[in-house]
């Protein structure tokens, strides 16, 4: 498939997914497409300026909003956070992974804030759902797809801090859980809701005017909607424009709570890329913040307990980071990750390039669907045409 239309075309037209926009930015090069339409009824046709739920790539901008703080002096990476966040100021954690719930022994140390940026605070998903602690952490740590199953911040905490870890703070990567606390950490350091923190520090300066907790009125014109497999192969409406992303739920989530647009996404990794900076000259994070957020930090041992979620790449702060060239789109340096509403966004440091592809199919498992690899070995194969 030699353009990037003729990649969603074929994956829009079998009914995979009702519609998706592709952009790949190689310096002020840019190839887009958006293919199909914003629902399976083919009511509006999909375009480049269509709102996606985005899922889990809203974890690196929830991470750089963290980063700003610590620019600022609020926070520490070694910061210990019970200051702020007093529910977690005695973790117990169970003795071995495989232990029941009420088979404790104190944490060895307190959890710190790079604990939280690097998801090992002991608290998320490990590759063996059926260990005793995870089925406990699934009655609190819900599917981020749908917002309204988290209660409000201090309820969502206290819930939280009734649950031991894991493991012990430091000790392995575990999945989904620590970004949520990361913006619950932000509004408490600030004061402020997340979503007025992130508006005010990085939508507004960066020009992400569709990027946010939720969709106005008079924008859902532009929402796609999402869609699951249905028992039959076919796909189910799970929220339409109307839906769950109407108003600011009660729980703004930094896992994966924002609606945003392929354009909206590409100003945020290219800040990235210009090392912090915004197209207008202004500095929304130092070099040496984006350094820390897009290298990995975890050992083979802390990697492979979440080894389910992570294919040769490890993690930065709110991104996974491919340190193994498995396949021709693993450039080590690579850094984004994936939404499990059917969305992927990176950035490769070493090609100057963006690669973020929207759909509104959600994902059957952690691991990379079909249309997500081929997009992402176009992304590594092919040139970037015009816009």
């Amino acid at each position: 498939m030699s353009t990037l239309h003729d990649l969603l075309e074929h994956y829009v037209s079998d009914g995979w997914t009702p519609g998706a926009v592709g952009l790949i930015a190689r310096g002020d090069q840019v190839e887009v497409a958006a293919v199909g339409s914003l629902d399976v009824e083919g009511t509006a046709p999909m375009a480049r300026d269509s709102v996606f739920r985005i899922a889990s790539i809203t974890k690196p901008v929830t991470a750089a909003a963290v980063m700003m703080l610590v620019e600022e002096g609020r926070v520490a990476l070694h910061d210990r956070v019970d200051q702020w966040l007093p529910e977690l100021a005695k973790p117990m954690v169970v003795r071995t992974p495989e232990s029941p719930v009420d088979d404790l022994v104190p944490a060895a140390r307190p959890i710190t804030v790079e604990d939280l940026l690097t998801s090992r605070a002991g608290y998320g998903f490990p590759s063996d759902f059926s260990l005793p602690q995870v089925q406990e952490l699934f009655t609190v740590q819900k599917d981020g797809r749908n917002p309204e199953s988290f209660p409000a911040p201090d309820e969502w905490m206290a819930a939280l801090a009734r649950i031991p870890l894991l493991y012990q703070p430091g000790e392995a990567w575990l999945y989904g859980t620590c970004s949520d606390i990361q913006g619950v950490l932000i509004a408490r350091v600030t004061g402020r809701p997340l979503h007025a923190f992130m508006a005010e520090r990085i939508f507004e300066p960066l020009g992400m005017t569709d990027t946010g907790f939720a969709v106005p009125a008079g924008r859902r014109d532009r929402f796609a909607g999402y869609y699951q497999v249905d028992g039959a192969g076919g796909l189910e409406l799970v929220d339409g424009p109307d839906g769950r992303w109407s108003s600011l739920p009660a729980f703004p989530s930094g896992g994966g709570g924002l609606v945003s647009t392929a354009d909206d996404w590409l100003a945020f990794g290219r800040m990235l890329l210009a090392g912090g900076a915004a197209p207008d000259g202004r500095r929304l994070l130092s070099p040496e913040s984006v350094r820390l957020m897009t290298t990995d930090h975890l050992t083979d041992v802390q990697r492979a307990v979440g080894a389910l979620f992570l294919e040769g790449q490890g993690w930065g702060y709110g991104g996974s980071v491919d340190i193994a060239p498995l396949a021709p789109w693993s450039v080590p340096g690579r850094y984004g990750w994936v939404g499990g509403t059917g969305t992927t966004a990176h950035i490769i440091p070493s090609t100057d390039t963006v690669a973020i592809l929207l759909t509104q199919r959600g994902m059957e498992s952690p691991l990379p669907n079909a249309l997500q690899r081929d997009f992402w070995q176009h992304a590594a194969t092919h040139g970037v045409g015009p816009a």
